[in-house]
Parts: C-alpha cells; sequence; structure tokens
C-alpha cells in the first residue's frame, strides 16, 4: 500500500521551470551571449541540480576562474530575487493542486526539491500550500539523502512510497532508494526518460489512479 509520496516542486507542482531557466540567463548575460547560452544548456541538462553546484560548476568549466564567497552569495541573492516572487504566481502543473486538494491527506507528502531550503518553504507558505506535506526539504540537502531519511524516520518500507519528478536527479534519488519512480514528462525533459524505467505521465491529472495502480501492482508482487 502507497503511504508515502515524495513531490519535486518546479515542473511537477508548478509549471516554474523556464522561470529558473530566463533566471540562469540574464545572470550570465553580461558574460556574453555565447557564454549565456552554454550556462542554459548545462543547466536544462542537469535539472534538479541545485544552483549552488550550479554556480560552481559554471565557473569552474565554463567560465574558468575562481568563485569567492562573497561573489558565490551574491549570486544566490541575485538569482533568488528573479525567481521567487514569479514562482510564487506561476500556475499549477495541471492536476497537482486538485491531488493535494482532494487526496494529500491520505499519504503522507513530502516536497525534495533543489531549491534552497529556506526559500523553498518560503514559497510553499505564500502558495498557502503547507497543510499538504508532511515536511519541505531544499538545498543543500542531496536528494536521495532526503527520501532515505524520511523513509527511515516514518519508518515506511520502500515499496510502500513513489516519487514523482521532472528529473534524473529526482529518477535516480528514488531508485536509489528501491522507490518507484513516476515521470512528469514534457517536450523539454523527454529524451533523458526516454529510456528509463519508470512510469510517464503529462502532467498530474490521473495521479490517483496512478498511485492506486502501483498499490495494486505491489500487491499482485506480494501475492
Amino acid at each position: 500500500m502507497i503511504k508515502v509520496i515524495f513531490f519535486d516542486f518546479d515542473g511537477v507542482i508548478v509549471e516554474s521551470v523556464d522561470i529558473k531557466t530566463k533566471a540562469f540567463y540574464r545572470l550570465f548575460d553580461i558574460e556574453g551571449k555565447d557564454v549565456a547560452h552554454k550556462v542554459v544548456d548545462y543547466h536544462l541538462k542537469n535539472a534538479g541540480v541545485s544552483r549552488f553546484d550550479k554556480f560552481r560548476y559554471i565557473y569552474r568549466e565554463i567560465l574558468k576562474r575562481s568563485l569567492g564567497d562573497e561573489e558565490f552569495h551574491g549570486l544566490c541573492n541575485r538569482f533568488a530575487g528573479l525567481v521567487v516572487e514569479n514562482v510564487v504566481k506561476a500556475p499549477y502543473v495541471k492536476g497537482a493542486k486538485e491531488f493535494l486538494e482532494n487526496y494529500a491527506a491520505g499519504y503522507k507528502c513530502f516536497i525534495v526539491s533543489a531549491t534552497p531550503h529556506e526559500e523553498i518553504e518560503e514559497i510553499i507558505r505564500r502558495r498557502r500550500i503547507g497543510t499538504f506535506f508532511k515536511a519541505v526539504y531544499g538545498a543543500p540537502a542531496k536528494k536521495n539523502d532526503i527520501v532515505r531519511g524520511a523513509l527511515i524516520r516514518e519508518n515506511t518500507d520502500s515499496c510502500n512510497a513513489v516519487y514523482v519528478g521532472d528529473a534524473m536527479s529526482d529518477y535516480l534519488a528514488a531508485k536509489e532508494n528501491g522507490v518507484v519512480f513516476i515521470a512528469r514528462v514534457t517536450d523539454e525533459n523527454s529524451r533523458i526518460f526516454k529510456d528509463a524505467d519508470c512510469i510517464k505521465m503529462k502532467d498530474l491529472t490521473n495521479l490517483k489512479e496512478v498511485v492506486t495502480s502501483v498499490c495494486r501492482r505491489e500487491k499482485k508482487n506480494l501475492g
């Protein structure tokens, strides 16, 4: 029986992936359009990785220069300034709000995000959806560690959990913990899940039915 549902946030609960992409471009446009496009390409290929890790990679591998603490914190603050208000106002992924309103009370739901912890907590609070989630987790904690820790604390076997995400980091966090993965697939991320062993959905409209089908499948395997 499915008891726990892990949700990524951007691109799973709300349509906010493009907001983050535009923010990366704006931050590095000052370095030239070629650099900005390389940054965006890296960002898109590494969805679900924290901006902390992305900034360090961008400076080390793309800009080829060191990133001091002051500049690093400045980047983080400017990025947050570009995205928070827009993410708060972003539309829900189709079916997400309805699932939370109608079914979240029947599960232990968790947010597992690469967004900085305090920032994702603020976004959840301002969107007034905190009551749907038992806990909200963000960076710098790693997603696989979050999932493993939550399963232990909830005394829940991995076969009683599912993870809904839209990035390879979500897929790996689920697989490393033996959790069934449900991919929210879009035109932008369909390639990375083309050969992935997972359930695929265009939106969350039928999430309740999919979760129920996972539950039935687990019962059949046990039987």
